[in-house]
């Protein structure tokens, strides 16, 4: 059995994408689990189960996990699946193949100023394999970005039960030709359709080291340090802002497409 275990925030306009995307994707017998916070009323048919949960996000995926793994059999598979991703291929020869020699395999963003760690918009390991590893999507293990900056996100502590016991793991990387957006609008490994930032404020680490590159000389010093930080501040959140507002123009198109088109994703590939 595959336990797909998701979560939506605030909005219901990607559960039936996503249901859709995985009916017509996945032909082994499979099971929803799924969180979903501030949506509203109305939804809870289209799942298996939906588990209450508030909180940050790792938090509701570490809760779907512990629900699965209690009826699990230990072969089944978990598969986290962000609610704004969904598979565009049957993302299962990959799986099964990846899971053959490595625990588990998982989207990793090296676009997103070098990501290190698997990320929860698509992850397929056992049951068994995810108790061994105690597995915990919380951050908190920092790794170096790009810059050489130490760094933590969604799936850190997940990276760190892995490199602690030497466990191997599969990546998925981004298999774009056309980018719309250097983070989001992502397939990876020529199966998995991450969309991004579907239920935020679209503004990433890589957006966020541009908007820091764009900073005014003469930050240190004394006379007029404190003057250009403030300007370098304020420009900052207009760049943030400018920034979010369009990739959340294509974010609105794109669904609007993969709404009507379930080829949506060839333009990207």
């Amino acid at each position: 059995m595959i336990y797909v275990a998701t979560v939506h925030v605030g909005s219901a306009r990607w559960i039936g994408v996503q249901r859709s995307f995985l009916t017509r994707n996945i032909a082994e017998p499979f099971k929803v689990y799924a969180n979903l916070q501030g949506v509203e009323d109305g939804h809870a048919d289209a799942f298996d189960r939906v588990v209450p949960a508030g909180g940050h996000h790792a938090g509701k995926l570490n809760l779907l996990a512990a629900e699965i793994c209690a009826t699990a059999d230990p072969d089944d598979l978990i598969v986290f699946l962000d609610g704004d991703a969904f598979p565009i291929a049957d993302p299962m020869p990959v799986v099964r193949a990846a899971l053959e020699t490595t625990s588990l395999v998982a989207v990793r963003r090296d676009e997103n100023a070098t990501d290190r760690q698997p990320h929860p918009s698509f992850c397929a390991v056992t049951a068994r394999e995810w108790e061994r590893l105690r597995g915990d999507w919380s951050a908190g293990y920092t790794w170096e970005d790009s810059q050489g900056r130490p760094v933590t996100d969604v799936g850190g502590n997940l990276l760190a039960s892995l490199e602690r016991t030497h466990s191997p793991w599969t990546p998925l990387l981004r298999t774009n030709r056309v980018n719309l957006h250097p983070l989001w609008f992502g397939v990876y490994g020529d199966v998995v359709y991450h969309h991004g930032a579907g239920f935020r404020w679209a503004v990433g680490r890589v957006d966020l080291q541009e908007v820091a590159a764009r900073r005014t000389p003469g930050r240190g010093l004394p006379a007029i340090g404190r003057i250009v930080r403030r300007y370098d501040q304020a420009r900052a959140q207009r760049a943030k802002a400018s920034t979010a507002a369009r990739a959340g123009r294509i974010r609105d198109d794109m669904l609007a497409r993969i709404e009507r088109d379930f080829d949506f994703y060839r333009e990207l590939i």
